[in-house]
């Protein structure tokens, strides 16, 4: 069966380098770290796992201050293994205004990049801030896509005022404002959505261009109601992602393997459903 997955970071240093403080906070509150590995490893994981990748770009450069991983970065590793990685999001920081929607109109018109990640909580900002609208307005007239973070993060979490960032501001009340204001954009809400699964998934059930991917979660710790919801109203609004290199994909797919769900179900969330809304 095809396995699409949405949300797969680069996993090289580059990546890791851009996530500045973020990355010994992580280590410390999931009690593990991450290494770098080369572009060779990482393509080896993919096709090991037999997925088919969509690289996200990171851009944290007005919160903490790092170079960012970028939308040429991941661009270029794209292009060096078009049979492996078949995609790319772009990132922008919407806080740099002018500059983020010109970044925008080149990762899709010279860069052929799908569309747009954002991580609210990292990013400071919630996506129906009104003042970040321009930057939507863009992206929605180049008929591109967005992938936006919903619910709490590992990053920063337990630090002090948890390095600066809100959880609300990944609550899918923003959501469900971009989604009714912007009726025509594609919009692909990343993570189970915890603590607010069941107002995630009234967002995911009410607005017709808002779809839902799983990445960052084991399987297995899926809410009670989400699992059964999955295989039910919303089996054609669930796509796959993994959130590289957050979890194994042994045990990624081996859990998806235990929910239990029909083949009719799986290839919706493996590839249908990606093939249809995006156009893979």
């Amino acid at each position: 069966m095809r396995i699409i997955d949405l949300h797969c970071y680069p996993n090289t240093q580059q990546w890791i380098d851009c996530q500045g403080p973020y990355v010994d906070a992580l280590a410390k509150y999931w009690n593990r770290g991450w290494s770098a590995k080369s572009e060779e490893d990482v393509l080896k994981e993919f096709t090991d796992a037999g997925v088919e990748a969509l690289l996200v770009a990171l851009d944290l450069e007005t919160t903490i201050g790092t170079p960012p991983c970028d939308n040429e970065y991941v661009h270029a590793m794209w292009k060096r293994h078009p049979k492996r990685i078949i995609q790319a999001w772009g990132a922008v920081e919407p806080a740099k205004g002018e500059i983020a929607i010109q970044q925008v109109k080149k990762a899709v018109n010279e860069l052929g990049m799908i569309g747009f990640h954002f991580h609210p909580i990292m990013q400071h900002f919630a996506v129906n801030d009104r003042r970040y609208y321009p930057l939507f307005e863009v992206i929605n007239e180049l008929k591109a896509a967005v992938m936006i973070d919903v619910g709490t993060t590992g990053m920063g979490a337990g630090m002090p005022g948890g390095m600066g960032a809100r959880i609300r501001h990944a609550h899918p009340a923003a959501i469900d404002d971009l989604a009714a204001d912007f009726p025509n954009l594609k919009i692909i809400m990343a993570h189970p959505g915890w603590p607010w699964v069941d107002e995630t998934t009234a967002v995911a059930l009410h607005k017709g261009n808002v779809f839902w991917e799983m990445s960052g979660w084991a399987p297995k710790y899926f809410p009670g109601n989400l699992k059964i919801d999955i295989r039910a109203r919303l089996q054609d609004k669930i796509m796959f992602g993994s959130d590289y290199p957050s979890l194994p994909y042994a045990r990624i797919l081996k859990e998806w393997g235990e929910l239990g769900y029909t083949d009719v179900v799986m290839e919706k969330i493996f590839h249908k459903n990606a093939e249809r809304v995006l156009g893979l």
